[in-house]
């Protein structure tokens, strides 16, 4: 087994000790890192960025080519880690003999300790994993009250209370999640403007990490089910199938057939990645492709009402509205005049 040993409160040495046991390539660009890895102890990639509120993101896509143990002992900040894995399982624990928490595809899970204890990560050979840890540093004092206020709030729902050691959560599956990490993936902006958007992403998983937790509790305190990870692998396929497809005229029936899933599972699936009713989600995806027709298409709004899969330009008048404020004709007129000013 290979055991990796990070004793170290900076991103910049973290990263140089990972290269230096695991070899590959480092870049830096505009304080965010990656570790390319090609060698016979691993293949894939480690990034990361911190951020000025003394938050750390850490993503990992990576295969070790043997049992691979990463152990960081950070007493100096004591992190409380939110960590959500995209694909694969990986483990978790406070010490290399204690009981280890795994999560798998989308599964998050929150982890602290008092100051004493290591943090460490566990990895399989040959087994693929991606996932992120998004680490808030509670120890460390920061002059914005907001940020105090922030991880006043997390120390109090996720540190260890009435002397306990150690403080761990496993969730149920969560796509919205998933769909946040691949935003950040899609970001090609480079220099303030990526750091901004990343960070801006990383507040929102953060969120959504913190608010399925909330979740959780009340669905376990109601003894609410909850969806499988197939099940909820079938309602990101059939959504991504919607988006490519917004012509197609659907229905609740055609859409239960298509997925294999009951009209229940759907609506309680597509409210759990998207906030919305299978026809609000619908209705959304018309809208919002809608605009981005207007924007990058010659096509007149009759046209467009008609690709889009609508029937009636009155009622995508108003839905549009509804969505963007004002009417898609407003909207396609002032495209045209900012292009021709442009």
């Amino acid at each position: 087994m290979k055991t990796i040993q990070l004793k170290t409160n900076t991103i910049s040495q973290m990263f140089n000790d990972l290269q230096n046991e695991l070899g590959g390539k480092l870049n830096k660009t505009s304080q965010e890192f990656k570790l390319e890895l090609n060698s016979d102890l691993a293949i894939g990639s480690i990034s990361g960025i911190t951020f000025k509120n003394d938050i750390t993101f850490m993503k990992y896509d990576v295969t070790f080519k043997q049992d691979t143990i990463i152990k960081s002992t950070t007493s100096a900040t004591n992190p409380i880690n939110f960590m959500y894995c995209s694909n694969g399982q990986l483990s978790y624990g406070f010490s290399e003999t204690s009981i280890k928490k795994s999560l798998n595809q989308f599964q998050t899970g929150i982890f602290s300790s008092d100051p004493n204890r290591d943090s460490i990560l566990f990895f399989r050979k040959d087994q693929a994993v991606k996932f992120t840890n998004i680490k808030v540093d509670a120890l460390q004092v920061s002059d914005d009250e907001s940020i105090d206020l922030l991880k006043n709030q997390l120390i109090k729902n996720f540190m260890p209370k009435n002397g306990e050691e150690m403080y761990t959560y496993v969730g149920s599956y969560n796509l919205k999640i998933a769909e946040k990490i691949q935003q950040i993936d899609a970001i090609s902006q480079k220099g303030i403007v990526r750091n901004l958007l990343i960070n801006g992403t990383v507040h929102v998983i953060l969120a959504l990490e913190i608010q399925q937790h909330k979740e959780d509790l009340k669905n376990l305190k109601n003894n609410f089910g909850s969806l499988t990870r197939s099940e909820m692998e079938d309602i990101k396929e059939i959504s991504s199938f919607i988006k490519n497809y917004p012509e197609i005229q659907y229905s609740l029936k055609y859409l239960s057939k298509k997925s294999g899933l009951s009209p229940s599972k759907l609506q309680e699936g597509f409210k759990l990645l998207h906030d919305r009713t299978v026809t609000d989600f619908i209705r959304n995806v018309r809208v919002e492709t809608a605009e981005n027709l207007i924007k990058t298409t010659d096509l007149n709004i009759s046209e467009i009402v008609y690709t889009v899969g609508l029937t009636s330009r009155s009622y995508f008048s108003k839905i549009f509205k509804e969505k963007y404020d004002c009417s898609p004709k407003y909207y396609q007129d002032n495209q045209h005049r900012l292009g021709v000013t442009a």
